[in-house]
């Protein structure tokens, strides 16, 4: 990990083409027919955006949306910004053949799609933070461990010496400097560089308690790193004073929801 230590971190060619179009929706002025061009060329993430702004998060009451651009509008950027990262997230694992490394990148995305759809809906009803800069960051909170997972598929044995430090070398090395190399927000990079030693604050109201608590309430473990201690029995939990049952279920669905339409669990 000597390489990212030193920010020499080498992207595919596939995520810099997708990074390209991440850009281009950073400029909040991009015209519309721009967005709608960059996403249509991007078939899958076409079909997801639509799907997205179909969905219960999303949706309201509001009649079904049957295009790009009605998506678009519906949804605005900065949520598009999120299926965007998401694509992005994704052509990392997809490139992976080992088969070991492979199940490990599958369960990574699980992981993710849990965390950054249930980060979206505890930013909206419980914490306050901006959802969407919750999806996308919780969207991202493991590109470090794609990389990483990566570089050892193209690199066999190379984290062989010391495997249960993955977390530790994804989060404090090399998540970081992929972080940095994807231009992500400092407000986002610092969220996510600290979640490993953070604590919940009580009440939650931080984007990284929001990521904290999405991690907690996954359903899907990340396969690097320590896990997680099992949460309480939720009555008997803090928490119940801020998330009771009926508002943590409706979480739970919605979040499901909204990471169904993101595309599922499914890495492919």
């Amino acid at each position: 990990m000597a390489q990212a230590s030193r920010g020499d971190i080498t992207l595919p060619t596939s995520v810099n083409a997708v990074l390209r179009l991440q850009q281009a929706l950073d400029d909040p002025d991009c015209p519309l027919d721009d967005a709608i061009r960059l996403v249509l060329a991007e078939p899958l993430l076409a079909a997801r955006t639509v799907a997205l702004a179909n969905s219960a998060a999303f949706s309201g009451s509001g009649p079904p949306v049957t295009n790009v651009r009605a998506a678009i509008i519906r949804m605005g950027y900065r949520r598009l910004q999120a299926l965007v990262a998401s694509l992005m997230v994704r052509q990392f694992g997809s490139r992976i053949t080992d088969p070991g490394l492979r199940a490990k990148a599958e369960q990574l995305w699980e992981h993710t799609t849990h965390v950054a759809a249930l980060a979206w809906s505890l930013a909206r009803h419980v914490t306050g933070a901006n959802p969407d800069t919750a999806l996308f960051a919780g969207i991202i909170h493991e590109v470090g461990g794609f990389y990483l997972l990566l570089r050892a598929d193209e690199f066999p044995g190379l984290l062989d010496d010391d495997p249960e430090k993955w977390g530790e070398l994804c989060e404090d090395v090399v998540g970081l400097e992929v972080l940095k190399k994807l231009s992500v927000p400092a407000p986002v990079l610092d969220a996510i560089g600290q979640m490993r030693r953070a604590w919940i604050n009580m009440p939650p109201s931080t984007l990284l308690d929001t990521l904290l608590l999405a991690n907690q309430y996954a359903p899907v473990a990340s396969p690097l790193g320590a896990a997680l201690p099992a949460l309480p029995e939720h009555a008997d939990s803090a928490l119940d004073f801020v998330i009771d049952e009926h508002l943590l279920a409706s979480i739970r669905f919605e979040a499901a929801e909204t990471c169904k339409a993101m595309g599922g669990p499914l890495l492919v």
